[in-house]
């Protein structure tokens, strides 16, 4: 399983100079070459205020979000970043990494790969406690990988990552009462035997597990009553800086510091983080209602850009969103993604491409976006500089193009109205589904259903309303018949590879697009030749090429991160090869700053 810690990457390269050759219009070349040369320069990646540090103190925390979070405290549970950006206060990770997201041995856990025989062993650091001053066990570093394999298992990691561990799919059969690849050497050691390894292991991939969790709370609990037990929802213990007081589902979390933290007490008496709906964060955080912001939209840039009492952070983002097609549905019975293209409405390649060509992210990105976003050429961000492949020209914004390739593959408007038909000469409606969030994505979403329009295409949004976050998820999961197409996003963490995500038996894998070609080279990136860098890097651009040409799921966007801080914080960074220690923070008054 990928490293999904938010907090860390190197500032790399600027993004914002991508794609702009691409659209052929000698304006917006002018225009994008002006910006090239300052996105590393837009924000700075850390800020000192002034002032001598108080005693404790409690750090406000706001994340914007315009429904309640769904309140699983699990790493093998959780199924959306909102409940991960909760839990990194608290975090259960065994493992630190560094600038170029390698895992190294300074974290409570370090690792010695054996690439000859297929196996990496994990020795924990002697003397670290849970929250509740239960000492860190081996068996504690076994209990992830019992529940994900566990034949009652339903959530999503039990990926195709995770199958690469010896006697995996064995155990979630129920062909064995446990997997045989997972071996405690002693009270501080294991073993995982891997069918292959690769560089992704040192990432956190190849199957290996980042995080702990306490046996000696959840080991008897059985594993399909887990996700709704209370030492999930209401009393989960932590091995991170600060520890959970007090939940108020879907609202707020009340953290105290964790006085049983292996890198030494918090210099904070505690942590409180609330949901902030869109509409209301901008003047909350000139009011002084908050110290720190996650989840900040750029779109609300003007409205805090002349507030005194913050600093604003940001920085590239390991991000992408796209446009997906859904080709196919997944069989939960026989574990895997089954491809229809001849089936499916969207199994048209040139449609598809089509109307990656319809949208004009350029112009989004530059008037709701303020060019804190922009185009994306590629499924792998740029600051993977080692595999990103810049010579992809992506979907720009070209409707001719798109007028050309629906005219070639049969789609023409039958009865003069102004939209098209399919090939057979039938009404065609293709059902989006997209995201809810403030007044500009309402914008946003309309402006691409009128690209769409332009070139004839009758897009309309599924349930005729935008979808809120939770149930956006649950539905594009399900394969819900009421969806063509939808726009979603993936925050890639520190592990490139697409292992987890495009598989065969990947239930992240929401196009439902599958092919020998794509699998095989899936399997060829995390492969033992890949510990050759220049295969390596061979294989993800036939990836990424792959991708582009099949348009089951086209890259729209990447993004600049954001982060608004108060000015009462005396030291903070998001650079991703130095972040702040959490149990670090430090306050330079009782309450945070409003804006004069």
């Amino acid at each position: 399983m990928r490293i999904r810690r938010w907090s860390l990457l190197v500032l790399l390269i600027s993004i914002l100079l991508v794609l702009a050759a691409c659209r052929g219009d000698d304006k917006i070349k002018s225009k994008e070459a002006a910006k090239e040369q300052t996105t590393e320069d837009l924000f700075d990646v850390s800020v000192s205020n002034k002032g001598e540090p108080i005693k404790g103190g409690t750090l406000q925390v706001a994340i914007v979000k315009d429904e309640p979070f769904k309140g699983v405290f699990s790493w093998e549970l959780y199924e959306d970043g909102y409940d991960a950006n909760i839990m990194s206060w608290a975090s259960n990770s065994i493992f630190e990494v560094d600038g170029d997201f390698l895992i190294t041995d300074e974290g409570i856990a370090s690792m010695d790969v054996d690439q000859k025989n297929k196996k990496v062993t994990i020795k924990i650091r002697d003397g670290v406690k849970w929250s509740d001053g239960e000492p860190l066990k081996i068996e504690d570093v076994i209990l992830p990988y019992l529940i994900i394999g566990h034949p009652s298992y339903t959530g999503v990691r039990h990926d195709s990552s995770f199958q690469n561990i010896v006697g995996a799919e064995e155990y979630h059969s129920g062909k064995a009462k446990t997997i045989s690849g997972i071996k405690k050497i002693d009270d501080e050691t294991l073993e995982i035997s891997f069918k292959q390894l690769s560089p992704a292991i040192y990432s956190g991939g190849d199957g290996l597990w980042t995080y702990a969790a306490p046996s000696h709370q959840i080991a008897d609990i059985p594993i399909d009553q887990l996700i709704e037990s209370d030492e999930v929802r209401k009393n989960p213990v932590t091995l991170g800086p600060f520890k959970f007081k007090k939940i108020v589902p879907g609202e707020s979390v009340q953290f105290v510091k964790n006085e049983y933290y292996w890198k030494g007490k918090p210099k904070l008496d505690g942590v409180v983080i609330k949901i902030v709906p869109s509409s209301s964060i901008s003047v909350a955080i000139g009011s002084g209602n908050y110290d720190l912001v996650m989840g900040f939209n750029a779109t609300k840039m003007p409205e805090i850009e002349n507030y005194n009492n913050i600093n604003v952070l940001g920085r590239p983002e390991l991000y992408y969103s796209y446009l997906g097609f859904k080709v196919g549905k997944y069989n939960y019975e026989a574990k895997k993604v089954e491809t229809n293209m001849n089936g499916s409405k969207m199994g048209n390649k040139k449609l598809r491409q089509a109307m990656g060509y319809a949208l004009d992210i350029e112009q989004v990105s530059e008037v709701f976006y303020h060019n804190l976003r922009t185009r994306a050429n590629s499924l792998i961000p740029p600051a993977f500089a080692s595999f990103y492949d810049k010579s992809l020209k992506g979907y720009y914004y070209d409707p001719e193009k798109a007028k050309s390739l629906l005219d070639d593959a049969g789609y023409v408007d039958v009865n003069g109205d102004g939209l098209r038909e399919d090939p057979n000469g039938k009404k065609l409606e293709i059902k989006l589904a997209a995201l809810s969030g403030d007044s500009a994505q309402e914008e946003i979403i309309a402006y691409y259903i009128q690209n769409w329009k332009d070139i004839g295409l009758n897009v309309t949004l599924t349930s005729d309303r935008l979808i809120e976050f939770n149930s956006f998820y649950d539905r594009v999961r399900a394969d819900d018949p009421e969806i063509d197409i939808f726009m979603g996003a993936w925050g890639t963490g520190t592990n490139p590879s697409p292992a987890g995500l495009f598989g065969a038996t990947d239930q992240y894998n929401f196009t439902r697009y599958t092919s020998k070609s794509l699998e095989t080279t899936i399997k060829n990136i995390d492969s033992a030749k890949s510990f050759d860098k220049k295969y390596r890097a061979q294989q993800f651009r036939a990836f990424q090429q792959h991708l582009e040409d099949v348009a089951t799921m086209i890259p729209m966007q990447f993004r600049y991160e954001i982060y608004p801080v108060n000015k009462r914080v005396k030291n903070y960074s998001i650079d991703y090869s130095n972040p702040t220690e959490l149990h670090e923070i430090e306050l330079v008054a009782e309450e945070p700053i409003a804006s004069k």
